[in-house]
Formats: structure tokens, sequence, C-alpha cells
């Protein structure tokens, strides 16, 4: 059975409500902060996100140029 054109059916429709819970819990003055802290938070998990990747790099690449391991000699 098809699903009738519901309420809260998009994206949008959840971030109107987010936004407007957050006037709700937080008040409108705190909002600008929140958003801010936010960001911040964002913008500091990607940066440590790429530098673990540039690590990750870093080691695959000495991985791959170290000499191959030899057996034991007999």
């Amino acid at each position: 059975m098809p699903r009738g054109g519901g309420m809260f059916d998009s994206i949008d429709d959840w971030l109107i409500i987010a936004v407007v819970a957050g006037i709700l819990f937080y008040g409108s003055s705190k909002l600008p902060q929140l958003a801010h802290s936010l960001g911040r938070s964002v913008g500091e998990f990607k940066k440590g996100r790429l530098e673990v990747e540039r690590e990750l790099k870093a080691e695959q690449a000495a991985a791959a140029n170290a000499p191959a391991p030899t057996g034991p000699a007999h």
C-alpha cells in the first residue's frame, strides 16, 4: 500500500523540528553559541581524521618500501 504524503518525509521537515526544539530547550540567545561550538567540534573532528589518514598512508608507504624479510639461512 503506497504511503501518502507524510508530514515528516523530508530532511527539511526534521531540520525545522530540530531548530524549534533547540529554541525551546536552549533559548534563542544560546543557539548561536551552540552552533559555533558545534562548528568548531566538527572542524576538530575533520582535522583529527585527516591526521590519522596521513599517518596511515605514511605507515603504508614505509611498509611498502621496507625490504622483504628473508628466511633463515641454512
